[in-house]
C-alpha cells in the first residue's frame, strides 16, 4: 500500500514523500511538490505493481545506458564471432553520448536525435604517418551503429529484465543504397597479385589467393587452423562462420600448391602453432591488415577493400557459369537476397541454357514451317 508524508524544510517549503510497499517488490519512493501529483503517482505505481507491469520500469530507473553497455562488453562481447573491436567502438560511441541517461529515459526520440548527429558527425581515421582523414558516415555505417546498440537493448529486455521493450525498434533506419559490387578487372587482379608476391611479408600472397579462390571473409581465412585444412582431400573447413554455420570449400590448384609449400616451411609458418597464419608467439592469428594496405598502395588500387575480394570471387563465379544457388553455397549466404546482386552477371549463362533448352524443344519445327 502507499503512504504519503508531508515534509517541510528549514525554508518552510512543503513537499510530499510517497512510499509504495507491495509484497514481492522493493519499496518505491518519490517526492513531489504537489499532493495531487503524489497521489497520482502512488495510485499508478501501486496499480502497475499489482498487475505485474512495474518491475521492468523500476529496473529501467536503476540502471544507466552506460551500466548496460559495460555489462554487455564484459560478459557478452567476448563471445561474438567477429568484429569485436568495431562493435565495441560503436557501443562506446553511444556510451559517450548517452551513457549518463537512465534506461527509462532512453526514448525513440532521443535515439533518433543522436542517429542524425551520428550521420553529421565526421568519422576520423588516424593514418600511420600521423595524418587524419575525416569523412561523413554513410547511411549503411549509421545503421550498423544503430544495430549494435539495438542488440544490447534487446539483451536488456530478454535476459537482464532491465527494459520492457527495445526503444530502437521504433527508430527508422537510414535508407541504404544497393549493395556495393566492386570487383577486380583482369588487369587489376594481375597487378594486385604481383604486388603481393613482391611484398615483404610472405603471408600476404597466400592470404589473397585464398580469398580470391574461395570468396571467404578476412576473419575466416586469418583464423584458419591446420586442423581445418584438409590437404589430402583438398578442402577448407571454415568453422563457426559469421552466419553461425560451418562451410566446406574446395582448395584450388594454385592455393593448394602455395599451402603445401607453406606447410613444409617450418620457419615461415611457425610449426608449433595451430594457425595457418600465426604470430611469432604462435598463440594468435597474424594481423595482416597493415600489410594489405601497403599492397593496395603499391598496386595503386582505388576504392578497394579486402571484402571486395569476396565480391570478386563471386563475380568471377557468376561470369563463368555458376548459378546463384552455387554462389550462395560457396560464399555461405543463408538467404539468396545477398547473392542476387550478382544476377546480372549470370545472364549470359542463363541465356545459353535457355537457348539450348529451346533448341531441343523446337528442333525440326522451323524446317517444317518453311
Amino acid at each position: 500500500m502507499a503512504t504519503i508524508s508531508k515534509r517541510e524544510n528549514s525554508k518552510g517549503e512543503v513537499s510530499y514523500q510517497v512510499k509504495v510497499r507491495i509484497k514481492g517488490y522493493p519499496t518505491e519512493t518519490a517526492t513531489f511538490i504537489r499532493k495531487t501529483d503524489a497521489n497520482r503517482w502512488a495510485q499508478q505505481t501501486e496499480a502497475a505493481m499489482r498487475e505485474g507491469r512495474y518491475f521492468k520500469t523500476a529496473e529501467a530507473k536503476k540502471h544507466t545506458l552506460a551500466d548496460l553497455i559495460d555489462r554487455y562488453i564484459e560478459n557478452e562481447l567476448p563471445h561474438r564471432k567477429s568484429d569485436h573491436q568495431k562493435f565495441e567502438m560503436q557501443l562506446n560511441w553511444w556510451k559517450d553520448r548517452l551513457g549518463k541517461y537512465l534506461l527509462s529515459d532512453v526514448t525513440p526520440a532521443l535515439l533518433s536525435e543522436h542517429r542524425d548527429k551520428l550521420k553529421k558527425e565526421p568519422s576520423v581515421k588516424e593514418l600511420k604517418n600521423g595524418g587524419r582523414i575525416e569523412k561523413e558516415r554513410s547511411d549503411a555505417t549509421v545503421n550498423r551503429y544503430m544495430a549494435a546498440l539495438s542488440i544490447v537493448l534487446t539483451k536488456a529486455v530478454r535476459e537482464y529484465g532491465w527494459l520492457e521493450e527495445n526503444p530502437m525498434f521504433k527508430v527508422t533506419k537510414k535508407r541504404e543504397g544497393r549493395g556495393r559490387i566492386r570487383f577486380l578487372s583482369d588487369e587489376e587482379r594481375n597487378t594486385l597479385l604481383k604486388a603481393c608476391q613482391e611484398a615483404s611479408n610472405p603471408h600476404i600472397y597466400l592470404l589473397v589467393v585464398i580469398a580470391l579462390s574461395t570468396g571467404a571473409r578476412f576473419t575466416e581465412i586469418i583464423t584458419l587452423t591446420w586442423e581445418n585444412v584438409d590437404l589430402k582431400r583438398r578442402i577448407f573447413y571454415f568453422m563457426d562462420t559469421k552466419n553461425g554455420e560451418h562451410r566446406a570449400v574446395p582448395i584450388s590448384s594454385t592455393a593448394y600448391s602455395l599451402l603445401s609449400k607453406h606447410f613444409k616451411n617450418a620457419t615461415v609458418r611457425h610449426i608449433n602453432s595451430d594457425y595457418v597464419f600465426a604470430r611469432p608467439d604462435r598463440k594468435k592469428p597474424l594481423d595482416l591488415r597493415w600489410q594489405w594496405e601497403e599492397v593496395l598502395k603499391k598496386a595503386n588500387l582505388k576504392d578497394f577493400r579486402f571484402h571486395d575480394l569476396r565480391h570478386t570471387a563471386a563475380s568471377y563465379l557468376a561470369m563463368n557459369g555458376a548459378t546463384l544457388v552455387e554462389i550462395s553455397e560457396i560464399l555461405g549466404h543463408k538467404t539468396m537476397q545477398m547473392v542476387k546482386r550478382y544476377s546480372h552477371l549470370t545472364q549470359k549463362h542463363t541465356a545459353d541454357i535457355l537457348e539450348r533448352m529451346n533448341e531441343q524443344q523446337f528442333k525440326g519445327l522451323e524446317e517444317k514451317a518453311q
